[in-house]
């Protein structure tokens, strides 16, 4: 017989502020902003400037405007992927199976567990593991199924705890409004609304048939929510994925400017898939084969990113490091791994957003009209 599925998942609270706040303990009680100044949006907010209406993504102009009195930083952006690493390490080291949903989130498979520990104990103590060696808060929910423990975890939060006993899910869920169910937006929510359905026991006690029609192909899978029928499926190789793109070359070459503008064109192309599959990578490695076929790479970690000068200046790092100056090379590689989903906060930061949207319009024009109408500069070869 099958153990009984558990799924914890772990969200670190205002992840960005409470950085902050390790770094800087005079912030602690006071409404702060995470982000870009002016022009700029918010990429986390502390629960004190939440109380004046303040949430992510909206504009920094707006939310000073709400509350004048905020304080603006991100001066630890640099602390960000060490204390997602730290957190990672310690959820690695002690269970079996989980998945990194994004810097800040978690989920972890206790199946099985309750044969040896009490898994809502285990999961506590995971937690509290955590907060005294890390000093981040981090709120947790436990279920029978992905969606019911970070709904449990909302409702936990901040920095709580809170279990679904199996058999118990309709008993948690039926009396939560629908815009408590992740993805149901404030369209989808008016939409809803006006069908007369507006808590999550409206939406169980509605035909099957009749959701489908109020919500489309959606409609089944807010119908089975409802009913507590949800996936239990881990993805672990979030880590352990990665994408790469090498060129052996048909001669070999000494000379470092042509070297570089081929270590810029394989990021770059590398880059590109990271964008179009919703990544972000905190680890690069590049490899470099020698005429006598010594095949020799160093990686290093970095902070999560998707953008190409910054991934093109660690390459070119990585590069200088590894080369030895006169060698003729034979092959150049490039590989980005320790990948997570591409989350929203990561690409608010004032100086990030505005090169990732241009670059996802680079994107979008290399898939309109092939990869080969634009390139940078540094990549095309002069005419003699």
């Amino acid at each position: 017989m099958p153990p009984l599925p558990y799924i914890a998942h772990f969200d670190l609270d205002s992840f960005f502020v409470s950085v902050e706040i390790l770094n800087d303990p005079s912030l602690k009680g006071k409404p702060v902003l995470v982000g870009g100044y002016e022009r700029g949006v918010v990429a986390a907010c502390s629960y004190e400037a939440r109380k004046f209406g303040i949430h992510s993504a909206m504009p920094m102009k707006k939310a000073m405007q709400l509350c004048p009195q905020a304080i603006i930083t991100s001066s630890s952006r640099g602390d960000y992927s060490k204390y997602s690493r730290w957190v990672t390490d310690i959820i690695a080291s002690k269970v079996p199976l989980f998945e990194k949903a994004s810097i800040d989130e978690f989920y972890i498979d206790l199946s099985g567990m309750d044969r040896f520990f009490g898994v809502s104990r285990y999961a506590k103590e995971l937690r509290e593991t955590i907060i005294r060696e890390t000093g981040l808060p981090i709120s947790c929910g436990l279920s029978s199924a992905r969606f019911i423990s970070k709904m449990a975890t909302n409702e936990a939060k901040p920095n709580g705890f809170l279990e679904i006993p199996h058999g118990k899910e309709m008993e948690f869920l039926w009396p939560l409004g629908i815009e408590k169910i992740n993805g149901v937006g404030k369209h989808t929510e008016q939409h809803l609304k006006s069908f007369g359905i507006y808590t999550i026991e409206d939406i169980a006690k509605t035909p099957k048939e009749l959701m489908e029609k109020y919500a489309g192909k959606w409609g089944e899978s807010l119908w089975q929510k409802a009913h507590g029928i949800g996936s239990a499926e881990i993805v672990t190789d979030w880590e352990q994925k990665s994408m790469s793109h090498e060129n052996t070359f048909d001669t070999d070459y000494t000379d470092v400017s042509f070297l570089h503008q081929e270590l810029v064109r394989l990021t770059e192309k590398t880059a590109y898939s990271l964008r179009e599959d919703e990544k972000l990578t905190g680890c690069i490695t590049v490899k470099v084969r020698y005429s006598d076929f010594e095949t020799t790479s160093r990686q290093e970690t970095v902070d999560y990113t998707a953008l190409d000068d910054v991934l093109i200046a660690k390459v070119k790092d990585l590069f200088t490091k590894l080369y030895q100056a006169g060698r003729p090379v034979r092959l150049l590689g490039v590989r980005f791994s320790h990948m997570i989903p591409m989350t929203m906060q990561m690409s608010l930061f004032e100086n990030n957003v505005e090169k990732l949207q241009l670059y996802k319009a680079v994107d979008d024009i290399k898939d309109r009209f092939g990869s080969k109408l634009v390139a940078k500069a540094v990549t095309v070869k002069k005419k003699k």
